[in-house]
């Protein structure tokens, strides 16, 4: 039995820091340029706010802040990845967005173990790509946010 997976998986890419991040196509809602976020008070820190797309409540969460990193300096456009899970709606913010790869699903690599452990908590993997890596984004572990900042 193989131990990775067979076939091509579809991934939307987004800069992060300068850094490449994949999310498996499937996860993927909507890609949307984010106009005006609200805050709520007494949230996580990941979270930015709430966003209103099409009428429907988005939560907004910083990838940013998720990965460790300092806060965006521009103030340009930013855009998001749109993203249901467990029948709630969110955005996950992000520097700029990639193009869509298709890459072989057996060409994963594990996480290394070397990597940042906030990177390492919600990636499931990397490409290793002509000019650069890829990490893979878990995004059940991403919205994770809330049950690991608890006891902080």
């Amino acid at each position: 039995m193989s131990l990775h997976p067979v076939g091509e998986i579809e991934y939307v890419t987004a800069w992060i820091a300068g850094q490449l991040f994949g999310i498996p196509i499937k996860r993927v809602h909507d890609v949307f340029e984010v106009e005006r976020i609200t805050r709520v008070p007494l949230a996580p820190v990941e979270i930015s706010g709430v966003l209103n797309l099409r009428g429907r409540v988005v939560t907004a969460l910083d990838m940013r802040t998720r990965l460790g990193l300092p806060p965006r300096e521009s103030e340009k456009k930013r855009m998001a990845i749109g993203i249901d899970q467990d029948g709630e709606a969110y955005g996950l913010l992000v520097d700029s967005m990639g193009e869509v790869l298709k890459l072989s699903a057996s060409a994963i690599d594990g996480v290394p173990i070397n990597m940042q452990r906030e990177w390492a908590a919600i990636s499931s993997g990397i490409y290793r790509l002509e000019e650069r890596l890829m990490i893979v984004l878990d995004v059940d572990q991403i919205l994770n946010f809330g049950k690991d900042t608890l006891a902080a």
